[in-house]
């Protein structure tokens, strides 16, 4: 299996969406829309992400909230078959969203994230996802961050690498670990310098070691996500033997889903 995923794999949906219990799809979305479309995709929210929204004290973080879980929604009807609005979601003991009434043998699962107006999601049937994206950006203080919160092994790696490879390598470590703990629901609450990840830049994306179950590695698979210059990203799978899809999210007037 391919440990990353080239910039150049992602391309337009098929006009049929199928969801097999071996494939992870990933959806990539721009979250920069009209006022009108905004608003269309407001209108498909349910009142508890409207509340999430309205507490952004920025519009333009609004704005995106709204656009990222619009798609969402829209994302999540195309599997089901189902209008955007009537899908109903429930929230694990950290936070973790689900799909309400679903059945729990064949449900599908799903995870979110956006950084500065990129938003990424993955899908799966059976089987916990994660995924994570982040702007690699110059005010972050990569060193202080990784002394903090990141393994004695990861900080060591990170250290003896070159200067100008150590905040990329620092970031490619944030997303592959923040992926692994939003596949496994568990938020914060499963610290972070607990399980060890690759992190050299060229290297296979991995989950190095787990504590203190070893075999807990061995459960997931992670991969390297390539977006555009700028953006790092990780997707967290649990199990193995799967194949991956990229799309990018068309926007509304070129793609017109069925329910």
């Amino acid at each position: 299996m391919e440990s990353s995923i080239s910039a150049s794999a992602w391309s337009a949906p098929p006009s049929t969406i199928r969801l097999d219990r071996d494939e992870v799809h990933i959806w990539q979305a721009e979250l920069e829309e009209s006022s009108a479309q905004i608003y269309r995709y407001l209108d498909t929210l349910a009142e508890e992400e409207k509340s999430r929204a309205e507490r952004l004290y920025f519009q333009r973080d609004r704005h995106r909230f709204i656009i990222a879980h619009g798609i969402l929604r829209a994302i999540l009807g195309l599997y089901l078959d189902r209008a955007p609005h009537v899908l109903s979601f429930c929230y694990g003991s950290h936070g973790k969203p689900a799909l309400e009434f679903e059945p729990v043998a064949d449900a599908i699962h799903f995870n979110i994230s956006h950084s500065h107006g990129v938003a990424l999601y993955a899908i799966a049937r059976g089987r916990e996802v994660g995924i994570d994206v982040e702007r690699n950006r110059r005010e972050v203080d990569a060193d202080q961050i990784a002394a903090r919160f990141f393994s004695p092994r990861e900080i060591a790696t990170l250290r003896g690498l070159p200067a100008d490879l150590r905040k990329y390598a620092f970031f490619a470590c944030w997303t592959r670990k923040e992926a692994y703990i939003k596949a496994r629901g568990e938020g914060l609450s499963l610290p972070l310098d607990q399980f060890d990840v690759s992190l050299i830049p060229g290297e296979p994306a991995a989950l190095l070691c787990t504590r203190p179950d070893p075999d807990e590695a061995g459960r997931w698979s992670l991969r390297e996500l390539a977006l555009a210059s700028g953006y790092v990203a990780a997707l967290a799978v649990e199990g193995r033997g799967w194949s991956l899809s990229c799309w990018r999210w068309p926007r509304p007037h070129t793609y017109q889903p069925r329910y």
